[in-house]
């Protein structure tokens, strides 16, 4: 995860970066007609549906800069041809990119001296 909210994940054929921005997100929430931690929610919960994932990786595509004909054919080509849970873990874990973002920084400095041998 990066700190613009974009994930690179090993799926289909390589690697492939993922990014649902704002206007990504309010697409989501408009295809899926829920908002997106209730989506999240719904995908950890077992409850997904078949828009949810669909839509999380698709505008994830186009959110990282695909083209949206070429975003479309990867889905068509990779996910709807199989399992339909098959995909629900990167779904989520795009979505939770998106939400919350890269994990904070650790505090302090994990190599700094230690203060008590002086």
């Amino acid at each position: 995860m990066s700190r613009d909210a974009s994930i690179e994940l090993p799926i289909w054929d390589g690697s492939y970066t993922f990014r649902l921005g704002w206007g990504e997100l309010a697409l989501l929430q408009e295809k899926c007609d829920a908002g997106p931690y209730y989506i999240l929610n719904r995908m950890q919960a077992g409850a997904w549906r078949l828009e949810d994932i669909e839509g999380c990786l698709r505008l994830g595509l186009i959110g990282a800069g695909r083209k949206p004909e070429e975003a479309t054919k990867l889905i068509a080509t990779h996910v709807k041809s199989r399992p339909a849970g098959e995909y629900v873990l990167h779904a989520t874990l795009v979505l939770q990119a998106a939400l919350l973002g890269a994990p904070d920084e650790p505090l302090g400095e994990p190599e700094a001296p230690n203060q008590t041998d002086q």
